[in-house]
């Protein structure tokens, strides 16, 4: 399996010895060794995940790294976070998604209204099984504890992945801006119930649902 690992925050180095990752088409900046490059078709799952993100709008191009060597990874500077799954499954925004593990499966999952108040659609990306995934955030991401007793609600433009047995909710709300009279529109908030990690950065993406 590759190792991954960073240099700084920003740089992700991963070791080669005949195997292969998954990576964000375009993300390699430097190699060596001995490495081969292929686009893959519909985020790597083939004709049918073509399909399946062109019509939910989860767009995600990716290349496979194969070979012997390091591989370094980056993209527009932007902080990179390190997740180890255990046969587990990760939901995230394709645009925050540079790395895998070629043996992780991704796809596409429905995720209600949390995905049009973000302005991605009301799908997103998700990684499945057992190996590394690299993601990244505008700022260094907060890894936030969601349990029974202590749900947790997120701003849209904030949020970049989540794991665990999680419920989701779409629910407005208000935000400091509101009070200072500097929101644009209706403020909305992403609602946690159950047990598991959310991912947030410390920067908000402009979402379809105001100044959040």
């Amino acid at each position: 399996m590759a190792t991954f690992r960073l240099q700084g925050s920003r740089v992700l180095a991963v070791t080669l010895t005949g195997d292969a990752v998954k990576a964000k088409n375009g993300s390699m900046v430097a190699y060596d060794g001995e490495m081969s490059f292929k686009k893959m078709t519909g985020g790597g799952e083939g004709l049918r995940g073509m399909v399946t993100r062109r019509l939910t709008g989860e767009q995600m191009e990716v290349m496979e790294v194969r070979g012997q060597g390091t591989c370094w990874f980056a993209d527009r500077a932007t902080e990179i976070n390190l997740v180890q799954l255990h046969g587990d499954k990760l939901y995230v925004e394709a645009s925050n998604l540079l790395c895998t593990d070629a043996s992780l499966r991704t796809g596409t999952t429905f995720t209600g209204l949390r995905g049009s108040s973000s302005g991605n659609g009301l799908f997103t990306t998700t990684v499945e099984g057992s190996g590394q995934a690299a993601l990244l955030s505008d700022g260094p991401a907060v890894v936030l504890r969601v349990t029974p007793q202590y749900p947790l609600c997120v701003d849209p433009g904030a949020y970049v992945a989540h794991q665990g047995n999680l419920q989701q909710h779409f629910q407005s709300g208000v935000t400091f801006r509101t009070f200072v009279g500097e929101g644009g529109g209706e403020a909305f908030q992403i609602r946690f119930e159950g047990d598991g990690l959310v991912y947030v950065q410390p920067s908000e993406r402009r979402t379809i649902g105001g100044d959040l």
